[in-house]
């Protein structure tokens, strides 16, 4: 099945590379692409990509916020994420998070990250840039506790926790199955349950919840 991607980035070269890099992968096709962030908004509704790749700056609407319209916590049927950008700061990467993108990468990643991450989103799932991952959740943890992380309706059982303690340190399905001595069907299973408990879209935000909670102090 091919995945549909709408590009937006105000930079018309660097807009032209990512899509063709895409477009240059099987199973990934370029279906529209974006100047600005309103032009995104206005693009991602109209033609329903599988996923959307966002820059952080661009005019009129940052990508943060372009992010937060299409697939933020209030939007009915929200669209899958990506956001790109130069900068590596911290706050870009949890205001993106907290949108409700479900990846994040440096624009020097690498064509091969760029493509995991596009399946990643189109799956249902979330991919950060390595480098970026666990010390984000880590500096933000503290300043999110102060919004008081409520805890689960339904308590964890002990090897959800230590499921969610190893997505927390950002680790992949078969990374947890090995370290946990338990099967990937199994590892699905645990992650299914600790998102319909913790009311997560997905394992960055059961691992922002991790950190918030004071799980992982």
């Amino acid at each position: 099945m091919t995945i549909r991607v709408l590009v937006a980035d105000d930079q018309e070269l660097v807009r032209t590379g990512l899509s063709m890099i895409l477009d240059a992968q099987p199973g990934i096709e370029v279906v529209g692409q974006a100047a600005d962030g309103r032009q995104a908004v206005s693009r991602a509704r109209a033609l329903r990509p599988d996923v959307c790749l966002f820059d952080i700056r661009m005019p009129g609407l940052d990508g943060i916020e372009a992010t937060r319209l299409i697939a933020g916590p209030d939007v009915a049927d929200p669209i899958a994420v990506v956001v790109i950008t130069t900068f590596d700061l911290d706050e870009y990467v949890h205001g993106a998070l907290k949108a409700g993108a479900r990846g994040f990468l440096l624009k020097d990643a690498g064509p091969e990250l760029l493509v995991q991450a596009v399946h990643a989103a189109a799956a249902g799932d979330a991919l950060i840039a390595p480098n970026v991952t666990v010390r984000l959740l880590a500096a933000f943890a503290a300043t999110d506790r102060r919004s008081r992380v409520l805890p689960p309706v339904v308590p964890l059982t002990g090897r959800e926790e230590e499921v969610l303690a190893t997505v927390a340190r950002g680790r992949t399905n078969a990374e947890v199955a090995d370290e946990l001595h338990i099967s990937l069907s199994t590892v699905k299973t645990h992650l299914g349950a600790l998102m319909d408990k913790l009311g997560a879209r997905n394992r960055v935000e059961l691992a922002m919840w991790a950190y918030e909670s004071g799980r992982m102090d």
